[in-house]
């Protein structure tokens, strides 16, 4: 396949060393613009549901923010999918990372004109930036080996740990920086989102050459113009059982997670401002440490104990979580560790699903369908953030925990079907490609 423009030029052929070499650096720039990444969107993430109670006035539409970053990603995640399929990785992680920063200046000047829609919009274009993130779990399997593709993809996931857990805390020193150069309040921490998006735009831009999925998809048009059998086969009802856990434990986190601020924050009602604040910035920093700061385990256990076994570990830990909110909902503690546990199973079962789904298709169809997984959890995500803010109304944080069961009980279920399909035997892959 010819190289863009901008692409340095190799060979046809590349040597397994080219391609070793290449995938060892693809997954440490990657581990770094997801540092970078984590840390925008964990500052986004904290304020998101307190910025959209605030200006609309409703609880009830708190929900509404994380719901318009998730139905952004959502939008975006295919284009996204074909710029990567079409141009490489690199350009599609960068546009995604630009588009978010419109969006970011968008929500800064939505609160200042207190303007809740407006407020909606910039969350909605900010969620490229999160379709970026998801991107780059699948850009490290892009040349992985089947023994190693759950270990390179998790440790990308764990890379956003660090950014990720510094993220909501930065939202006190932000304020004051905001409030010293005149932000508007509650804004001030999306000054170190606009630094860590540009960061990550320059690092991909410089450090990501050769493209890593450019260079796979040589390496399958080498094969088989050398009539060299390295494909694997095409196994639908696998790739379609990875999509639908993975979207169900993205569902069942955004539902839980959305709602927990405005919980907290009638928990502590008697508390100050900055106390609240200071609750709800730890406990979505330990959720979103439960959510990538065991990844590399998670991926171990795929590539060791299998794609849907590790997919079911998962799944337990999402109904400890649930359980643990609804019985617990009282407690700031027990929340605390709900949502810990609820990072956890997210984690096992996006690392394990997203794993199995690239292994499970074809190179003609792998991109695609990575697009197509990234666009259902989303779109999931996002409904589930929009229901749970009216279930959190009606019968409150504890009741929604038990709905939202129903999502942990499909996904047992239906593994049977993702079992017998990832058992199958399958022609052995020199790449991920």
């Amino acid at each position: 396949m010819p190289e863009t423009g901008s692409e340095p030029a190799v060979d046809l052929a590349p040597s397994a060393q080219e391609v070793v070499r290449v995938q060892r650096r693809t997954v440490w720039v990657l581990s770094g613009g997801q540092v970078l990444g984590g840390l925008a969107f964990g500052a986004t993430l904290s304020l998101g549901a307190v910025l959209a109670a605030e200006l609309s006035g409703e609880d009830a539409f708190s929900g509404l923010a994380a719901a318009a970053v998730t139905f952004g990603t959502a939008l975006t995640a295919v284009p996204l999918a074909a710029i990567a399929r079409r141009r490489g990785r690199r350009l599609s992680l960068t546009t995604g990372m630009a588009v978010a920063l419109i969006g970011v200046g968008l929500v800064i000047f939505a609160v200042a004109l207190r303007s809740f829609p407006l407020l909606l919009a910039g969350f909605l274009i900010i969620g490229s930036g999160q379709a970026a993130n998801l991107q780059s779990r699948f850009a490290a399997a892009d040349l992985a080996t089947d023994a190693s593709r759950g270990r390179d993809l998790s440790i990308v996931v764990w890379a956003t740990t660090v950014g990720a857990v510094l993220g909501p805390n930065l939202t006190g020193p932000g304020e004051l920086i905001g409030g010293a150069i005149g932000m508007p309040p509650l804004t001030g921490a999306y000054l170190f989102t606009i630094v860590a998006q540009g960061l990550a735009i320059v690092l991909y831009l410089v450090a990501m050459r050769p493209d890593p999925l450019l260079l796979a998809q040589r390496v399958v048009a080498s094969a088989k113009a050398g009539s060299r059998a390295i494909a694997k086969a095409d196994r639908p009802v696998a790739a379609r059982y990875a999509i639908f856990a993975v979207a169900a434990a993205h569902g069942t986190m955004v539902s839980v997670m959305a709602m927990t601020p405005v919980h907290l924050a009638h928990l502590t009602h008697e508390a100050s401002e900055a106390a609240t604040l200071s609750i709800i910035g730890l406990t979505i920093s330990l959720h979103i440490a439960g959510m990538y700061v065991l990844s590399p385990v998670f991926g171990i256990l795929a590539d060791k104990m299998g794609r849907v076994p590790t997919i079911l570990v998962g799944q337990a830990l999402l109904a400890a979580a649930l359980l643990t909110a609804s019985f617990g909902q009282a407690s700031t503690t027990a929340v605390t560790v709900a949502l810990v546990l609820l990072g956890l199973g997210w984690s096992a079962s996006t690392v394990a699903g997203s794993t199995l789904l690239t292994e499970s298709s074809s190179e003609e169809l792998r991109t695609r369908r990575q697009g197509i997984s990234d666009f259902t959890m989303s779109i999931v995500g996002g409904v589930g953030a929009i229901i749970a803010g009216a279930l959190l109304g009606w019968i409150g944080y504890g009741g929604l925990a038990l709905v939202v069961m129903v999502l942990v009980a499909a996904s047992v279920l239906l593994s049977p079907l993702g079992w017998r399909a990832s058992t199958a035997a399958t022609p052995e892959a020199v790449s991920g490609a």
